[in-house]
C-alpha cells in the first residue's frame, strides 16, 4: 500500500530554506520528508546506504549532507546504533489534524521508537497541544525514566553540537562524556541502562576501546560516532578490521584524529578495496624502490668540471 506525504507550499517559503540552502540541501531536505521509510511521528528508521541508494549519490555525500542538516541547519537528529532519523519540525509541520485515528496511529508507531531522546526532540516543536501530550507521555513513562535520564546526556554526547562542546565536568572530577562512555562500552559495569548496554555490538566495543587506549581522545564522542557509521555505510566487507587497521596506521604515523582515519578510508574506498588482504597488497605495491633511489642519490652532485680544463700541478708555481 503506497504512503503519501504531503509538503506543504510554506517550505519553499522558509528563509532558511530561501536563503541558506543549496539547491542540492533542499533537494535532501524533501527526501527527508517524503521518502518511503517516512513516518506519521517525524521518527524512522534508514540507512545512509539507502539514502545514497535513492537519492543516487555517493556514501560520502550523504555524509556530508547529514553532517550539514545536524550541525548547521539543527533540522535533524540521527541515531547510528539504532538508524532512527528523527525530523526537528516534522510536528509543527505536519500535525493540523487530530482525532482519534490519528492518535492511534501516531501511538502505535511511538512504540515503535527504540531512542526515546528523539520522541521528545520531536515533541518540542509540535503546536497542537494533545498530540504533543502524547508524544511526552512516552518520555515521561515511569518504566521509561532510568532510560530517559540517560537520553538527557544524549544532546551532550551522542548528537554533540557546536554550541555543547565544551566538556562538561561533573562535582566529583569526571567528566559527563567519559561517565556515559565507560557505561555504554563496558559490559562488565552493572548499570540501571541495560537496554543502552544490550544494544552495542562486540564490533562497536571494539573499535572503541581500541580509540580510548590509544590516544583518540576518551571525551571526543562525536569523533567515535562519525567512525562508527563506517561499519554499516561503507563498501567494505570487513568493516570492523578496515577501520582498525586505519586506525593502527594513523598511530604509526602519530596522527591520532578522526579526520586522518577517515581519509585514509575514503582512499581506500576509492581504490575499490574491500578486504584487510587488498589493502595490505595495495600498500605493499605502492611502497618506493628505496634501493633504486639510494643508489641514484648515493653520490651527491656537484659543480660540472669543464671539458677543456688541464691539469696542470705546476701552474702558479714560481720558478
Amino acid at each position: 500500500m503506497a504512503k503519501y506525504r504531503v509538503v506543504h507550499t510554506n517550505f519553499w517559503s522558509n528563509p532558511m530554506v530561501m536563503e541558506e540552502m543549496t539547491p542540492e540541501d533542499k533537494y535532501f531536505y524533501l527526501y527527508l520528508q517524503t521518502n518511503p521509510n517516512t513516518t506519521q511521528i517525524g521518527i524512522y528508521p534508514i540507512t545512509k546506504k539507502q539514502m545514497a541508494f535513492d537519492l543516487g549519490y555517493s556514501i560520502e555525500t550523504v555524509h556530508a549532507l547529514m553532517d550539514r542538516f545536524i550541525q548547521h541547519y539543527k533540522l535533524i537528529r540521527y541515531n547510528p546504533e539504532t538508524r532512527e532519523l528523527a525530523i526537528k519540525n516534522w510536528g509543527k509541520d505536519h500535525f493540523h489534524k487530530g482525532g482519534r485515528p490519528v492518535m492511534d496511529c501516531i501511538s502505535a508507531e511511538l512504540k515503535e521508537v527504540e531512542d526515546r531522546s528523539l520522541i521528545q526532540y520531536v515533541a518540542e516543536a509540535i503546536r497542537k497541544q494533545d498530540v504533543r501530550d502524547l508524544y511526552e507521555a512516552y518520555c515521561k513513562n515511569e518504566e521509561m525514566m532510568v532510560i530517559e535520564e540517560v537520553n538527557q546526556q544524549e544532546d551532550n554526547n551522542l548528537y554533540i553540537t557546536e554550541e555543547n562542546e565544551m566538556e562538561q565536568t561533573c562535582p566529583s572530577g569526571f567528566t559527563l562524556h567519559s561517565q556515559k562512555d565507560q557505561l555504554a562500552m563496558d559490559p562488565t559495569i552493572e548499570n540501571e541502562t541495560p537496554l543502552l548496554a544490550h544494544s552495542i555490538s562486540e564490533d562497536v566495543k571494539e573499535i572503541i576501546a581500541f580509540w580510548d587506549e590509544n590516544g583518540f581522545g576518551v571525551t571526543n564522542i562525536n569523533g567515535k560516532q562519525q567512525l562508527l557509521c563506517w561499519l554499516d555505510d561503507s563498501s567494505f566487507s570487513q568493516p570492523k578490521a578496515v577501520i582498525l587497521k586505519a586506525m593502527q596506521i594513523a598511530c604509526a604515523n602519530n596522527k591520532r584524529r578522526l579526520t586522518y582515519v577517515v581519509g585514509i578510508l575514503k582512499n581506500w574506498e576509492n581504490e575499490s578495496l574491500k578486504t584487510v588482504e587488498e589493502i595490505e597488497q595495495y600498500c605493499e605495491n605502492q611502497k618506493p624502490d628505496y634501493k633504486t633511489r639510494l643508489s641514484a642519490d648515493a653520490i651527491p652532485a656537484g659543480r660540472a668540471i669543464p671539458s677543456k680544463f688541464v691539469l696542470d700541478l705546476t701552474a702558479g708555481e714560481e720558478s
